[in-house]
């Protein structure tokens, strides 16, 4: 069975719990105020043949780039989010993204998932999850 096509642009239009999100990556209490001000948008170019895929996580402050192959472990580079590198994974579970990141922090990782013109995100680290919804722009 095919997987969905996850590739468009999306703009946040939901947030929640993103402060003890970040808090419990020890992100500082100013960076933190300031990255729950921000509603990023995302940039997914998908092909779901082969399975390679690219997030583009863009804010007025700073940008994120996340170039993998589903299924294929790589080594990603989290300093712009909180300066640190883990072993991540994405694979499908069902049509869902799952993602493990393994490194210093425990359960960290996230999930993405579509439900019409909405791209859901649930983020997971030492137990607490944030979670963010976007609108597919038309």
């Amino acid at each position: 069975m095919s997987k969905p096509d996850y590739s468009g642009t999306f703009h946040m239009v939901e947030q929640e719990n993103m402060d003890s999100y970040l808090a419990a990556l020890d992100i500082n209490f100013a960076l933190r105020k300031i990255v729950c001000l921000l509603r990023p948008s995302k940039e997914i170019v998908h092909d779901p043949v082969t399975g390679a895929m690219r997030i583009r996580t863009l804010t007025t402050f700073k940008n994120f780039n996340m170039d993998f192959t589903i299924g294929k472990e790589f080594t990603e580079d989290l300093g712009p989010v909180d300066g640190r590198t883990c072993q991540t994974t994405v694979n499908w579970e069902g049509d869902n993204l799952i993602c493990e990141q393994r490194g210093e922090k425990e359960g960290r990782g996230w999930t993405h998932w579509l439900e019409g013109d909405k791209l859901h995100l649930e983020m997971r680290v030492q137990g607490v999850v944030a979670k963010q919804v976007f609108k597919k722009a038309v």
